[in-house]
């Protein structure tokens, strides 16, 4: 199975304590998320719920021509103020991990994200990743980066 990574870095314009109270409430995720990809969290939880190792989070999304697809991902590791994990479990993937890195810096803090993702199916996965899969992920991380700008500005 080929794997693939994408890395990024961020630095954001607010204290450490924010941004963990942000980016560990899965309910935010739809907003850092391009509408185009209609998603949306289908799991019971509040504004208020913050992750934690063992979570299990719902959604449906749109990431190709509109169709819908259930997406499911377990929270494994979490560090807080540092760090947590999502592992995909039911979804479009072969394998989904997801670091999420987080650390004070002079004037806000920096985020860190490693993705290391697989196509099922082969060569085939290979290739739907070099046509489209990749670039979607750029996309999205993208319009994250961007999102995040607008909602907390400019570092």
């Amino acid at each position: 199975m080929k794997t693939y990574t994408l890395k990024t870095e961020q630095a954001i314009p607010i204290s450490l304590e924010d941004a963990w109270n942000f980016f560990s409430s899965p309910l935010n995720l739809a907003k850092i998320t391009p509408k185009e990809m209609n998603f949306v969290v289908t799991s019971d939880y509040t504004a208020d719920t913050k992750m934690y190792p063992g979570m299990i989070i719902t959604y449906i999304v749109s990431p190709v021509l509109g169709i819908k697809m259930n997406w499911m991902t377990e929270i494994t590791h979490v560090k807080e103020g540092e760090y947590f994990v999502d592992e995909q479990r039911f979804g479009p993937y072969a394998l989904w991990h997801h670091q999420h890195h987080f650390k004070s810096i002079t004037g806000g803090m920096l985020m860190n994200d490693i993705l290391n993702y697989a196509i099922p199916y082969g060569i085939i996965g290979r290739i739907a990743n070099t046509i489209l899969v990749e670039n979607q992920i750029k996309k999205i991380f993208s319009y994250r980066e961007k999102a995040i700008k607008e909602l907390f500005g400019e570092f």
